[in-house]
């Protein structure tokens, strides 16, 4: 069965050409021009993926994502946010709300494809090590797609839980940046280093892992990440 994409933009030409591309590329494409309507769509048909513009009338693509992270019917449908905004703050702000990856406008619509298609491979747990991995007080299951931590779940965007998996199948090996992206996404993109550092950043939050005294994730200083086998 086809993927099915909610295409998200007040831009109908900006639809109709993700549309377009993403149709050839075998995928469903469902659209939406402004926020109560994609809220409605996505309540209504619940799509594999969600292609959603910022700069939205009605409810914007922060308080979608947000509405939608907090719906526990709803909140592990990916989103790949599209910005026409390029201040990092922006970026940043929808990756800590849960949006999987970002796109700034103007972009090349295979990009678009190519992301959509690395992000559908994700949630298919495409990332395949040991079924449970499990390390000092973190459980986390491959199959389920869950994470406990002290015997309490810990919910995680599909981002998060690539890179989580990718750290804890490879204990005390260094990552570089560019390596964890690769490993964990399948893909490398401008902009990277400053998206996985935001993502680490939300993991350590919700692991309770103290960036300057690590017990999971420690940085290697002019390298990357590695995570800590020996954790209790």
């Amino acid at each position: 069965m086809a993927h099915r994409i909610l295409v998200v933009d007040d831009d109908q030409q900006i639809v109709r050409l993700v549309r377009s591309y993403l149709e050839q590329a075998g995928m469903t494409v469902l659209m939406a021009y402004d926020g109560e309507s994609a809220m409605h769509t996505i309540k209504k048909e619940r799509p594999d993926l969600i292609i959603l513009d910022v700069m939205l009338p009605g409810h914007n693509g922060f308080s979608i994502t947000r509405w939608l992270r907090a719906d526990s019917h709803l909140s592990d449908i990916p989103i790949l946010m599209l910005t026409a905004k390029v201040e990092d703050t922006d970026k940043i702000s929808g990756l800590e709300l849960g949006a999987d990856d970002y796109l700034t406008k103007p972009f090349n619509p295979l990009e678009v494809v190519a992301r959509t298609k690395a992000i559908l491979r994700r949630s298919r747990g495409g990332f395949q090590p040991p079924h449970v991995l499990e390390n000092g007080a973190l459980r986390l299951d491959l199959d389920q797609h869950t994470l406990m931590h002290d015997n309490q779940m810990v919910e995680l965007t599909r981002t998060e839980f690539a890179i989580l998996s990718a750290l804890m199948a490879n204990p005390n090996y260094a990552f570089t940046r560019e390596e964890l992206v690769e490993k964990a996404l399948g893909y490398s993109y401008d902009g990277l280093e400053r998206t996985l550092d935001t993502h680490i950043k939300n993991l350590r939050k919700k692991i309770g892992d103290d960036p300057a005294r690590p017990r999971y994730i420690e940085t290697v200083f002019g390298v990357g990440y590695r995570f800590c086998e020996s954790a209790a």
